[in-house]
């Protein structure tokens, strides 16, 4: 059985009322793995903006397996410490990664970035040498639009994250860069700018389905 960990900030774990596209992830593997697979993770929650704590369980539907270890805020900074407990714990064979936007945002530039991202692989490794890792890019957000100087550490960001994959990427650990969403709009897939509205939410798994399908076979061409 294939065990899928999703791991990422706001944008993963979701917000009160939110499907999330952990859940159309899941509804796509549901569909078209054609095995047995499972959501883990030691986390289940979405954030409650109203308490501003990780404490709702108030999915859209939330008949699916909801684990995860995403956090709203929580970047490659705050997910490398945590990693290598997480996928021996939970015996993760899948790491489905979008993160970066809020490292870039507050805590770190994009040099000190890329190198948490090689921490966090190694780290991850260090629990599971046969771990397969499918990374996100940071999707440009509504600061991006307005402001130059980040829009740029964006670009730069992305520019080391292919370099990483590329360098760190083995046989026995793939290391899987997705494309990003060729359609994604903030205007049209966010609702405020950054965070993904339904349309999002199936661009983004479409961007983890495809890249896993094309690279490892696993499940189909994306079609939510």
């Amino acid at each position: 059985m294939l065990r899928f960990m999703p791991v990422g900030d706001s944008m993963t774990i979701g917000s009160a009322g939110e499907h999330t596209w952990r859940y159309r992830m899941w509804q796509h593997l549901r569909d078209t793995h054609g095995g047995p697979f499972a959501l883990v993770g030691p986390r289940e929650t979405l954030y409650d903006k109203a308490a501003d704590a990780p404490t709702s369980y108030a999915y859209a539907d939330p008949d699916f397996p909801r684990a995860h270890l995403a956090g709203w805020g929580e970047g490659w900074l705050h997910m490398a410490p945590l990693i290598a407990e997480a996928v021996r714990a939970q015996r993760a064979d899948v790491l489905l990664v979008s993160l970066g936007l809020i490292d870039l945002g507050f805590y770190t530039n994009a040099e000190q970035t890329a190198e948490n991202v090689r921490r966090f692989v190694a780290e991850a490794r260090t629990a599971n040498p046969r771990v397969r890792i499918a990374v996100l890019p940071v999707i440009p957000n509504v600061r991006a639009a307005e402001d130059a100087p980040f829009a740029a550490q964006v670009a730069l960001f992305n520019e080391l994250l292919a370099k990483a994959a590329a360098d760190l990427d083995e046989p026995r650990s793939p290391l899987l860069l997705a494309s990003p969403p060729p359609s994604y709009d903030i205007h049209l897939d966010t609702y405020d700018g950054t965070h993904p509205n339904a349309s999002g939410e199936h661009k983004i798994a479409a961007a983890f389905a495809n890249a896993m399908h094309q690279a490892w076979r696993v499940g189909e061409p994306y079609q939510g």
